[in-house]
C-alpha cells in the first residue's frame, strides 16, 4: 500500500466527519461561528507542516522510499505528508463540535 492510498483513506474519513459536523452546524444555525476557525487552523497547520517537514527532511531526520510516494513535492516534503495534518484539522474540530459539551443554551 502506498502513502497516497493511505492518505486518501484518512482524508475521506475526516471529510465525512467534517461534512456531518457542517450539516449539524447548519441545521442549528452555528455554521458561521464554526467553519472560520477550523479553516484558519487548517491553513496554519499546513504551513507549519510545510516548514518543519522540509527542515526535518533537509537535515536527514526522515527519508522516504520513492516507490511509495506519488512524486509530487512541496519543497522537499512529499504531498502525502500533508494528508495527516489536513485530516486532523478537519476531524478533531468536527468531533469536538459533534460530541463536546454544550452550554445551557445549546451552544
Amino acid at each position: 500500500m502506498t502513502y497516497l492510498v493511505l492518505s486518501v483513506i484518512f482524508l475521506a474519513a475526516a471529510a465525512l466527519m467534517a461534512a456531518g459536523a457542517l450539516i449539524v452546524a447548519r441545521s442549528s444555525g452555528r455554521v458561521a461561528r464554526w467553519w472560520l476557525p477550523v479553516a484558519l487552523t487548517g491553513v496554519v497547520v499546513l504551513i507549519l507542516t510545510a516548514v518543519f517537514d522540509n527542515l526535518m527532511i533537509s537535515s536527514g531526520l526522515m527519508r522516504y522510499a520513492a516507490a511509495t510516494l506519488s512524486g509530487v513535492y512541496i519543497g522537499l516534503a512529499p504531498l502525502e505528508d500533508f494528508a495527516y495534518p489536513a485530516a486532523g484539522a478537519m476531524l478533531l474540530p468536527s468531533l469536538w463540535f459533534l460530541f463536546g459539551k454544550r452550554d445551557r443554551d445549546g451552544r
